[in-house]
C-alpha cells in the first residue's frame, strides 16, 4: 500500500486526508460518519499516480496518532523497520562466507559470488540453502560491498594506492578562478591512423584543460609521448590562452623530464602531480576523454584511411565548434562562456624564443684544456677563448634540440654566449685565431718581464743570512779553459 523509499510523500498524503478533521474536529458521535465518507474517496498514489482508497479504520488510526502531536506530519511519516539494514534471509555463517569470499575476490560480480556460495553450500551443510541473487545483491549493496577492478599493475605502488583509496574518501574539487589550475594528460586513441609510409599506428592525444571553465586550452594528436611532444603542445596552449598559476599532471616520464620541470619553474608555474596509480585525481581529463570518444571518434567510424593531419584538423574543429559551445552539465554553462565571464588569474605569455629557452635543462660539463671544448649528448661544442678559465662550465640545452646550447653564468644563471658544435673540417685548414689576452694574463706577463733577472724572495733571504755568517761558499771552483778566453 505504500513505498518505504518515499516516506515524506506518504506523510503529506496522509496529512492531506486527515487535515480537515484536525482543523474542524467532528462533534461527538459524528467521527465514524466522517471516516466512512473519507474511505470512499479516491486519492492519487504519491509515487505512481494511480487511484487508491483507504479503509475507515486506517484513517481513524492516522487521526488519533496526529490529533495531539506537536508535529503531525512527522508522526504520519512511515517509521523505519527495527531490522532495517540487516539481512533477514542470510544466516550468520552465510554472511561470514560471503565476506571472506569478497575479501579474496573483490573483482567478482554478484552473480559469481552467488554461484560460488551455492557450490560452497553443497560442500558445507552448515551453510544451508543459499538465498536468491536479489537477496544477496541487496545485502551487498546495503553493506557497501561493491565490485572493485584489479589494478593494472601488480606492484607495491599499485597495491599501496589501492589501500589508500579504500581508507580515504574521494572528493570532487574545482579551482575558483580561470587559469588557476590546468590539467595536462595523454590519451591513447581508440583507432589507428595510416602514415605516409604505409604503416598503421595508434596516435596519442595531448589535452590541456582549464579546471574552472573546462575549456580546452590545446588539443593535438601525436605519434609519441615524449618530453619534446609535451613541451610542443604546452607552448601552444600557453600562447593561445595565458600562463596559468599551476599545472597538474601524472607521474609519466615526459612529465618528470628535467626540461619540462625546469621550464615550468622558469615560467613561475607550480607543477602539481597526482599520486602514483591514482588517475581519479585527474578525473576532469578522464571525463573529457569519454566525451571525445563518444562524440568525435564515433563520428569518424566510417572513415577507413585517416591520416594524422586529418585527425588533428577535425579535432580542432570539433573542440571549438561543439565542445566549447555546448552546455557542460557540471558547470551549468558552456566552457567558452564561463571562460570569458569568470575572473582570470592568468598572466601574459612571453614570445616563442623565451618559451624555447625556458624548457631546457642545466648541466655541468668539464672543459677540455687541450682544445677548449665540452661534450653534450655525444657531440663536442667549442667554448670561446675568453671563458677557457672555467673548469666546469654550466650550459642550458634541450636534449631534443642541440641547435640551441647556451653557456650560462653559474651564479646569476644569465646567458653568457651561445655554443656551437666543433667544426673539424674548418679547423683542418690550419687557420688559428690569436688567443684573447685576459687581464690576469697581461699582468702575469708584465710581472715576469720585470722580474726576469731577480732571485725569488726566499732565495734572496737565504743568501743574505749566509753572507752574514762571514763564511765563504763551501765549494772549490774549477777553472775551465773557456773561462780564460
Amino acid at each position: 500500500m505504500g513505498n518505504t523509499e518515499d516516506p515524506d510523500r506518504w506523510a503529506r498524503l496522509r496529512f492531506a486526508i486527515i487535515g480537515p478533521l484536525l482543523a474542524a474536529p467532528p462533534e461527538r458521535g459524528e467521527l465514524q460518519q466522517k471516516l466512512l465518507e473519507l474511505s470512499i474517496c479516491r486519492w492519487k498514489h504519491p509515487v505512481n499516480g494511480t487511484d487508491i482508497q483507504f479503509s475507515a479504520s486506517t484513517i481513524e488510526r492516522w487521526f488519533y496518532a496526529a490529533r495531539h502531536a506537536v508535529d503531525p506530519v512527522a508522526v504520519l511519516r512511515r517509521q523505519r523497520r527495527s531490522d532495517a539494514g540487516r539481512a533477514r534471509r542470510l544466516t550468520a555463517l552465510q554472511i561470514q562466507a560471503l565476506k571472506a569470499q569478497y575479501d579474496s575476490h573483490k573483482s567478482w560480480t554478484v552473480q559469481l559470488h552467488v554461484d560460488n556460495l551455492v557450490a560452497l553450500a553443497e560442500e558445507e551443510i552448515a551453510l544451508q540453502f543459499i538465498p536468491s541473487y536479489g537477496t544477496i545483491r541487496r545485502y551487498m549493496k546495503a553493506q557497501g560491498i561493491h565490485r572493485k577492478r584489479l589494478p593494472k599493475r601488480d606492484t607495491p605502488g599499485a597495491k599501496l594506492a589501492e589501500q589508500r583509496l579504500q581508507k580515504l574518501e574521494v572528493r570532487s574539487y574545482e579551482a575558483d578562478y580561470v587559469h588557476s589550475l590546468w590539467h595536462a594528460d595523454f590519451h591513447h586513441g581508440s583507432r589507428q591512423i595510416l602514415l605516409p609510409s604505409g604503416r598503421w599506428v595508434t596516435p596519442l592525444l595531448l589535452g590541456i584543460i582549464d579546471d574552472h571553465s573546462r575549456l580546452v586550452c590545446h588539443l593535438q594528436w601525436y605519434l609519441d609521448e615524449t618530453a619534446e611532444t609535451l613541451v610542443h603542445g604546452l607552448c601552444q596552449a600557453l600562447q593561445k590562452r595565458a600562463l596559468p598559476r599551476a599545472l597538474m599532471t601524472d607521474n609519466g616520464a615526459a612529465m618528470q623530464a628535467e626540461e619540462f620541470k625546469d621550464g615550468l619553474h622558469q615560467l613561475s608555474i607550480l607543477h602539481e602531480t597526482t599520486l602514483p596509480y591514482s588517475p581519479y585525481q585527474n578525473a576532469k581529463q578522464e571525463v573529457f576523454w569519454a566525451t571525445l570518444e563518444g562524440r568525435l571518434m564515433a563520428m569518424l567510424e566510417g572513415i577507413k584511411e585517416l591520416s594524422l593531419e586529418q585527425l588533428n584538423e577535425v579535432t580542432q574543429v570539433w573542440v571549438e565548434q561543439e565542445y566549447h559551445q555546448n552546455k557542460h552539465t557540471e558547470i551549468g554553462s558552456t566552457p567558452l562562456r564561463r571562460y570569458l565571464d569568470k575572473i582570470s588569474v592568468g598572466r601574459d605569455c612571453p614570445d616563442s624564443q623565451t618559451l624555447r629557452q625556458a624548457f631546457r635543462c642545466t648541466v655541468k660539463r668539464r672543459q677540455r684544456r687541450s682544445d677548449g671544448t665540452l661534450s653534450l649528448a655525444g657531440k663536442r661544442f667549442e667554448i670561446p677563448t675568453r671563458y677557457r678559465h672555467i673548469e666546469q662550465p654550466q650550459v642550458r640545452y634541450a636534449r631534443w634540440d642541440l641547435s640551441s646550447v647556451d653557456l650560462i653564468d653559474g651564479h646569476t644563471h644569465k646567458i653568457l654566449c651561445p655554443l656551437y658544435p666543433l667544426d673539424k673540417s674548418a679547423n683542418a685548414s690550419g687557420k688559428r685565431r690569436v688567443l684573447e689576452q685576459t687581464e690576469e694574463t697581461l699582468t702575469a706577463l708584465e710581472t715576469s718581464a720585470t722580474q726576469g733577472n731577480e732571485l725569488p724572495p726566499l732565495l734572496r733571504k737565504l743568501m743574505a743570512d749566509y753572507a752574514a755568517t762571514g763564511q765563504p761558499p763551501a765549494y772549490l771552483p774549477k777553472t775551465h779553459p773557456e773561462s780564460h778566453s
